[in-house]
């Protein structure tokens, strides 16, 4: 990105020009000025340019799956969410930085636009600044309230990495869970909610693709003081579920600087034998940060509705 930023100064002769636009300009500025741009660019283009957009961007293509499969799978899922959850609509748009500030991943992970927003490129970043909203809220009624905040969306990402694998899209459909507190010592909060977190979603991934469907939870201690309650929170799981592995996973390598403490997956295997990642979540310290308060705890989750409409066609197929 660098030596196209360089190339562009150098032929329009205005040396830094990137850092005169970020950093001169304040943000409702720049944002007149590139829609400016953009009104004129879009005015320049012939209708035959928009459809050849259509035909090769990678971000603007239908999703292969027919939209009946993924109504049939929010409507298992939402009515086998437990009560305390709140569902939401989320808007296709959040505050520009919400991936690179609150998760702290590259900025170029989501797909900017020029009204100072980005497309949303995961859910529970979302569900977590609504969280945090309503977490603070009730602090202001009592600075120590455990009153916890329990919510959950379907929702339509984008996310401008580029996959090699044929099977991924630049955009995709994930249903995800967020649950804030505050702690209550000896990972209770964490405990309690991977547990529920977990239990829903085999409970709805069974009763959308089968209920023998076999699946796999793995848990990861990330702070040793963690290990025991995960222990405990194992063979929690394993009595609710007799048929469902149930391992700790200590070599876990995916993530492992994205959650604090403790996180979990979700696999199965399909017709082939290849494992497939459904689930993945943990603790995260997004609440922490934007309240100020070590207290404050948060555990997010998700579960990518694309792959488990893949899994649900592939095992209930003729010949599965």
């Amino acid at each position: 990105m660098t030596a196209i930023i360089e190339r562009i100064e150098r032929e329009l002769g205005v040396p830094g020009i990137a850092t005169l636009l970020a950093e001169r300009l304040e943000p409702a500025d720049l944002q007149s000025l590139l829609l400016d741009v953009y009104t004129r660019l879009a005015a320049r283009r012939p209708a035959s340019s928009v459809l050849s957009d259509y035909t090769a961007n990678r971000f603007v293509r239908p999703s292969r799956f027919h939209p009946t499969q993924f109504l049939e799978w929010d409507r298992v899922a939402f009515s086998m969410l437990p009560p305390e959850f709140e569902a939401l609509e989320l808007s296709p748009v959040c505050p520009l930085g919400t991936a690179s500030i609150i998760a702290e991943l590259a900025q170029d992970w989501a797909l900017s636009t020029i009204r100072n927003t980005e497309v949303v490129s995961d859910s529970t970043n979302v569900l977590a600044l609504e969280a945090t909203l309503r977490r603070r809220a009730l602090k202001r009624d009592n600075p120590r309230s455990a009153t916890p905040v329990h919510l959950a969306a379907s929702h339509r990402l984008l996310r401008a990495r580029k996959y090699d694998d044929p099977r991924l899209s630049s955009h995709f459909r994930v249903f995800s869970l967020c649950s804030a507190g505050r702690d209550s010592g000896g990972f209770r909060f964490e405990a309690d909610t991977i547990f529920a977190h977990i239990t829903f979603y085999i409970g709805s991934l069974r009763a959308f693709v089968g209920p023998t469907l076999a699946l796999r939870v793995s848990l990861t201690a990330l702070d040793t003081n963690a290990a025991a309650t995960l222990d405990l929170t194992a063979a929690r799981i394993r009595g609710a579920f007799a048929d469902v592995v149930v391992a700790l996973d200590p070599d876990r390598t995916a993530a492992r600087n994205y959650y604090r403490g403790v996180c979990f997956g979700i696999t199965t295997d399909n017709r082939t034998g290849e494992q497939r990642h459904l689930v993945d979540g943990g603790r995260v310290d997004w609440t922490q940060r934007l309240l100020g308060d070590a207290k404050e705890r948060l555990v997010i989750s998700g579960v990518g509705s694309d792959r488990i409409c893949d899994l649900h066609v592939e095992l209930n197929s003729p010949g599965a």
